[in-house]
């Protein structure tokens, strides 16, 4: 069983980082939250890092899968999502797109809606979460994950552009343009570019499904 690793990194991909850790090559899987987090702020994970890990074999899956999280409170979250029926390791690690408190958080508002949009997570799956997780989630509800400054800093560059446009080409007013592009940024704080905040403030207000 590995629960914790230090070492340095030897090699990077997008879904999974290679660690030297004694003389011994880990590939660790890190999910998809996460992924977006070092890409704003590649410094997060430096030449030599510390990862929590949780750790998993079975009959089904002979060759081990480690998923790797910055903090304990994270893994300690993955372990108790993956005790829902029919949400494996490997299609929970898929799954977490959104950082953890806001995944924790949908679970305790039964916010189903948002639950089946994560990816490979269907309306049943969806309820099964509820169904085990309500009301277990409070602590990892109240995780705090700080956006990197030059993160912040970009989505206030595309923030700004949007609005300008819902405003001086498409003619909203100011305080409703800020209203939506706000509530787009809530939802969904990992939007990354102008065109994807135009489809989430678009979905918004036409009332359907993300």
């Amino acid at each position: 069983m590995i629960a914790f690793l230090r070492g340095r990194v030897l090699r990077r991909t997008e879904e999974m980082l290679v660690l030297d850790c004694g003389g011994v090559g880990y590939e660790v899987h890190l999910p998809g939250f996460l992924r977006d987090l070092l890409r704003a702020d590649p410094q997060r994970i430096a030449e030599t890092v510390e990862l929590h890990v949780s750790y998993h074999v079975s009959a089904n899956q002979p060759r081990p899968l480690l998923v790797a999280f910055l903090r304990e409170v994270e893994r300690e979250f993955f372990e108790r999502f993956i005790t829902v029926d029919g949400l494996g390791p490997t299609k929970a690690m898929k799954a977490l797109v959104h950082p953890v408190e806001r995944v924790a958080d949908a679970i305790e508002r039964k916010d189903v809606a948002f639950l089946r949009r994560l990816p490979g997570i269907g309306g049943r799956t969806a309820e099964k979460i509820v169904a085990t997780l309500h009301g277990k989630m409070g602590k990892y509800a109240l995780l705090r994950t700080e956006a990197p400054a030059a993160a912040e800093e970009t989505a206030m560059d595309f923030r700004d552009e949007v609005i300008e446009v819902l405003t001086g080409q498409l003619g909203h007013r100011a305080a409703e343009a800020r209203r939506m592009v706000d509530e787009a940024l809530r939802r969904n704080p990992t939007i990354a570019s102008a065109e994807e905040l135009f489809e989430e403030v678009y979905r918004a207000e036409r009332g359907g499904p993300a």
